[in-house]
């Protein structure tokens, strides 16, 4: 099933094109990335699939609806980077509330509040006031009301931004117990962490779509690669000992302690298993491996 299609999608803001000839599919089924720097068009595109804003030209429908119609009560819900609730009522009142505007009778929409309040862990704050909360319950609050009604498609604009880790890996956890009903595409700047919850990336710049790949797909069709953090050995010994491998074509470090391995794909040789052989045999330890680059390191 498809969540969202778009064809010739375009949104100008005066002279300025904020969408411009993007044509997208996404299929229900895991978390979707949505990458992009300042200015790429992700809020744009979120406002267009929410119904907020209509396109200047081109086609876009959400769950085979068009985006802010009655059919779509219920089925998609957005979660914007700031959002709030009101700081006079208590969270449970403001849940049941919202629950109740998406047609649930009062039993219902209390059994619903009990269920989303359990999935954020945040039953014992169901009566207090969210000005009573610290940001990262407030946000996880926040992601409650997101889930009511259990949305086939959801759409989260940095839920994860200015979190300590403790609700990172809650958000993370939520997100990938509830991928099974609900569809999730996630604007971030937090690279790492869409890479631990999404399977694809919709990668926008300057209001064109640049790349829809999958996030784990092998990027060079040529040579593998293998991303290795290791703080503590030294590049320049890392490099001379990986390069005698038989197979290796490069070795590259991006930040201080991350080192990428190139090595010939060919079915003759299998450089990687040498490489771990090597961690082993130096008792070089590591924190951090992959399969291929980083997402940062392929889209940057």
């Amino acid at each position: 099933m498809i969540v969202l299609e778009a064809k010739g999608l375009t949104k100008r803001f005066g002279s300025t094109v904020a969408l411009n000839h993007v044509d997208l599919t996404l299929e229900v089924g895991d978390p979707i990335a949505l990458i992009g720097p300042n200015g790429a068009g992700k809020t744009t595109l979120l406002s267009l699939v929410c119904g907020f804003l209509r396109s200047t030209s081109g086609d876009l429908t959400v769950l085979g609806e068009s985006p802010g119609s009655a059919a779509l009560h219920g089925r998609v819900a957005a979660l914007p980077q700031d959002a709030q609730l009101d700081p006079r009522f208590s969270v449970a009142r403001q849940l049941e509330l919202l629950a109740r505007l998406q047609g649930q009778g009062k039993r219902d929409a209390r059994k619903d509040v009990a269920r989303v309040l359990e999935l954020v862990q945040l039953q014992q704050s169901s009566e207090a006031k969210p000005s009573e909360l610290s940001h990262g319950m407030g946000k996880r609050i926040a992601i409650a009301q997101l889930l009511l009604g259990k949305p086939e498609f959801a759409l989260l604009d940095e839920p994860t931004a200015g979190l300590d880790p403790p609700n990172v890996k809650i958000i993370r956890d939520l997100i990938s117990a509830t991928a099974a009903e609900t569809t999730y595409l996630i604007s971030s700047h937090n690279l790492d962490e869409l890479e631990k919850v999404c399977k694809t990336a919709v990668f926008l710049e300057r209001g064109q779509l640049k790349r829809h790949m999958t996030i784990d797909e092998l990027e060079d069709e040529e040579n593998s690669q293998l991303t290795l953090r290791m703080p503590s050995v030294s590049f320049d010994e890392f490099r001379e000992a990986v390069a005698q491998i038989p197979g290796v074509v490069g070795v590259d470090q991006r930040q201080q302690h991350d080192f990428i391995v190139s090595y010939d794909r060919s079915p003759a040789g299998v450089p990687d298993i040498a490489i771990l052989q090597l961690l082993k045999d130096k008792n070089w330890n590591y924190r951090h491996l992959i399969l291929g680059k980083t997402l940062e390191d392929r889209l940057f």
